[in-house]
């Protein structure tokens, strides 16, 4: 607040009157703004006080950190966002609902951009005989990993996945997770992907709290009835597939998974050609196991995302810079995994390709249901910084799934999806190991209860 001829008067306010007072005495048919725009600009439904924001945009300073904040919403939209000292001068009259977050920290809320959070069963005992020694390709090949949850996925109700994925959801939404994705992936018929489509799209559509992107991966992996006929699967996945779920309106997104042990890039360019014929936004698991320029491939389809990418070169950093792609860092199948080969973080800072941070949550190589954890893991295992682990699950995050315009950071104008940390800085949230420090969640201007 500031003093100006004597009376408290913010200073929006007074360049708002001044320059109205100055455009209307030039043209009296001519107005700044409507004559209740500054009525309009104070109707707030909340009001968060004495709040740490943590605002995540570029360019101002570390985290976009605002020390001593406050932020309004109305409806579902932030509608002022500042410092203590800016607040206009009517505006605790005004506001039905005022919190006091008493210094703690406020996030955008954090978004899960790779997950596979739709499947049957379970592989526990694949994972203990991993540890005693089998490999990945070893279970695939003698029809485990990726084959035996499609077995499950395809044997299970709609509404047992839909069940499945609820508790797994409520795990991530207690760590502060309002927006994610969920890919298909584990039915390999056309049905079964289908549903989980369809549960996925439910997951959102019934949880207030939980916005839900869902994303087509049909070239996941060969089930076996199409082992000796790869051809004729692909044709089965950029035709059929694509074509019912383009028609159903059941994805945002396609993908696939470009690796030795998956699809080449070749078949997976048949199944990209087909999903931007129609219109569709394409993102690729890349380079995940070996180099098969997956990286490229994403980047010359102008994909949302390449993820994974342990193995990528410098030339598919490259093509991910030209492109605009996001690169998405997947810690926890890296652990699971326990693989040696790291993604080129260097690379990717160099050439200033957006890095985003999931859980990768799914059965086998991933079976992780804390965002948190991923923060802490992509600082210890990959090196990133504590901010750029944060930017990867809000701002970058949010790139990955066509977002950056409604939320992933806090800005007037966009969502109201917004966490309160009970931390004094933004550098905790990676730093602690197991712990929650989730003190409150605002979806859509609305606190949540917990």
């Amino acid at each position: 607040m500031t003093e100006v001829g004597g009376n408290r008067c913010n200073f929006a306010i007074c360049i708002y009157k001044s320059l109205h007072d100055y455009y209307n005495s030039r043209n009296d048919n001519f107005q700044l703004f409507s004559d209740n725009a500054m009525n309009e600009l104070h109707v707030w439904d909340r009001l968060w006080v004495n709040a740490r924001l943590v605002t995540m945009t570029i360019g101002h300073g570390e985290y976009g950190l605002i020390e001593s904040g406050a932020i309004a919403a109305a409806g579902d939209s932030i509608s002022w966002l500042g410092s203590m000292d800016a607040l206009p001068l009517d505006v605790r009259d005004k506001t039905p609902d005022i919190i006091d977050v008493k210094g703690r920290c406020i996030t955008p809320g954090l978004i899960d951009c790779h997950t596979h959070l739709v499947f049957g069963g379970n592989r526990a005992r694949e994972f203990e005989l991993r540890l005693k020694g089998a490999t990945y390709e070893e279970l695939l090949q003698a029809g485990g990993g990726i084959l035996s949850t499609v077995n499950a996925t395809r044997q299970a109700s709609e509404e047992e996945l839909l069940a499945a994925a609820k508790n797994r959801a409520e795990a991530l939404k207690r760590e502060g997770v309002t927006t994610m994705e969920i890919k298909s992936g584990y039915g390999l018929d056309v049905e079964t992907e289908l549903k989980m489509l369809r549960v996925a799209r439910r997951l959102g559509e019934e949880d207030p709290q939980l916005d839900v992107k869902t994303t087509f991966l049909g070239a996941h992996a060969l089930p076996p009835e199409y082992a000796q006929d790869r051809t004729a699967y692909i044709q089965l996945v950029a035709d059929e597939m694509l074509s019912r779920v383009y028609v159903e309106n059941l994805a945002d997104a396609v993908d696939g998974f470009c690796e030795g042990i998956a699809f080449s890039p070749e078949e997976i360019e048949q199944v990209f050609v087909r999903a931007r014929e129609l219109g569709m936004d394409v993102k690729l698991h890349a380079d995940q196991l070996s180099d098969l320029n997956g990286a490229a491939l994403a980047a010359r389809y102008g994909a949302l995302s390449a993820d994974h990418l342990e193995y990528t070169s410098e030339a598919g950093v490259d093509a991910l810079a030209q492109s605009g792609t996001v690169a998405v860092l997947l810690p926890g199948a890296f652990y699971v995994l326990k693989e040696t080969q790291k993604p080129p973080v260097e690379l990717l800072r160099r050439y200033q390709v957006p890095i985003a941070i999931a859980t990768d949550a799914n059965p086998g190589s991933s079976p992780v249901l804390s965002l948190l954890l991923m923060l802490n893991m992509a600082c210890m295992i990959f090196s990133l910084t504590t901010e750029e682990a944060l930017a990867g699950v809000t701002r970058n995050a949010a790139r990955t799934l066509g977002l950056l315009d409604d939320r992933g950071t806090l800005e007037a104008g966009k969502r109201a999806d917004f966490v309160i940390w009970d931390i004094a800085h933004p550098s905790e949230l990676a730093y602690m190991i197991g712990a929650n420090p989730c003190a409150g969640i605002v979806k859509n201007g609305k606190p949540v209860a917990r």
